[in-house]
């Protein structure tokens, strides 16, 4: 008795020493280190938020689908929100998600095209194509001021509408609102070129006209519209139906992990088998929502799928090793051959790394086209494709390895 159990200590010791079962209790510990400090982002589905349907005026082609979608992202990154998802949707429609945003916060910034104009005398002499930087915003008093660079083509433009107008006024006009309108002093109606061009707005207050300048300094950043557009839909997702979702999700995992469990003990009859089973399947989960707390990519309904799918191949994956080691063991006149061992261990691998190349080269067209947010709306898979790469390639790499290692050590041996 004392000799079985010191050789069962001496299993579970060379175990623990194995380098990729140190490595796995490492990545595990910093991913919970990780999701603890830096939260798990959540998406539109999970944390609530809203949904903005854009119309264009007319049919684009995709090309200017990818400026309008592009403008809008970078006007909303601008604006401060981070969780956004900016897609075409067929060749007229834009939906924007916003998550934990109030709709009212950024429809005026989404469904104004932008376009801002200088004109001396009624002529054009500045557009949006010649703005080169956008410096920080002024207030002094109740105005606001918008510094900004243009190119030398516009600058030289404006050098020769304003030469020898003294005390015209520039009006400057966004959206074909005018905003402001200085008035040209002597330092530049010589018809030297002026780099350096500020708008003024006026505000009720203070608070006003930097909020107002804010806005004017975000169209001038991120360009202008190709195309006017028409907010036409606002939905807004409650954070409570998020909560429902993640209930449903955590039950259904924790159902899905007693069903395998009992499938398992019914096939082999070794309840010692259950519990690796189960733990790499919550390792595999806690790496992934590591990946993504550290990327800060969102966890919507579509990844946790993902993660589910994941989780379920690596299942399959486990019982494809015990089921190689098993059948070995029985069929071996030397039941403690290691060299037959670790030959059946690699005929599971090949199996488990043809099925894993399967199942990536289905996912990454998948991921890059969401990634890429395509004009099809496919992009709001992305995350279900996300997951599940990254699921696998934890899987195969990391915690296959670390149960192959667990199935050699305690399992083959006994039989």
């Amino acid at each position: 008795m004392v000799h079985g159990a010191w050789w069962k200590m001496s299993n579970i010791t060379d175990f623990l020493k194995d380098y990729r079962v140190i490595l796995l209790i490492v990545i595990v510990i910093g991913s919970l280190a990780t999701i603890f400090a830096y939260g798990v982002p959540q998406g539109l589905d999970l944390r609530g938020g809203s949904i903005i349907q854009i119309q264009l005026e007319q049919p684009v082609d995709p090309d200017t689908m990818n400026t309008v979608t592009a403008i809008l992202d970078r006007r909303l990154d601008a604006f401060g929100v981070i969780d956004i998802s900016v897609r075409g949707s067929g060749n007229q429609n834009v939906i924007v998600e916003i998550a934990g945003v109030r709709p009212e916060e950024v429809v005026d910034i989404i469904g104004t095209p932008g376009k801002f104009e200088a004109k001396i005398e009624n002529e054009t002499v500045l557009t949006g194509a010649d703005i080169v930087r956008v410096d920080p915003i002024e207030v002094v008093g109740n105005e606001g001021r918008v510094p900004f660079i243009v190119n030398l083509e516009g600058a030289q433009r404006f050098a020769e509408a304003a030469e020898g107008k003294a005390g015209t006024p520039v009006n400057m006009y966004l959206d074909d609102r005018l905003v402001t309108s200085p008035i040209l002093d002597e330092g530049v109606t010589a018809g030297r070129p002026v780099t350096d061009v500020q708008i003024t707005i006026p505000g009720e207050s203070r608070a006003d006209a930097e909020e107002q300048a804010r806005d004017t300094q975000i169209f001038l950043q991120s360009g202008s519209l190709p195309v006017k557009v028409e907010i036409v839909g606002i939905n807004s997702v409650s954070a409570e139906l998020g909560d429902q979702f993640v209930n449903g999700a955590l039950i259904a995992g924790l159902l899905t992990l007693i069903v395998v469990s009992v499938i398992i003990f019914i096939r082999y009859r070794k309840p010692v088998l259950v519990i690796p089973i189960v733990l790499t399947s919550i390792a595999e989960l806690i790496l992934i929502l590591g990946i993504a707390s550290v990327i800060r990519q969102n966890i919507d309904l579509p990844a946790i799928a993902g993660i589910i799918a994941a989780i379920g191949t690596g299942v399959d994956d486990q019982i494809v090793i015990t089921d190689e080691v098993l059948k070995g063991n029985k069929s071996e006149k030397n039941k403690r051959s290691r060299t037959m061992l670790k030959i059946r261990i690699k005929e599971a691998f090949f199996i488990i790394f043809a099925a894993a190349a399967t199942l990536l080269a289905a996912m990454l067209p998948l991921a890059y086209v969401g990634f890429q947010r395509g004009h099809t709306g496919i992009g709001i898979l992305s995350g279900f494709a996300f997951t599940t790469i990254i699921g696998i390639l934890v899987g195969i790499f990391i915690t296959r390895p670390v149960y192959a290692k667990f199935i050699e050590n305690f399992i083959a041996k006994e039989e």
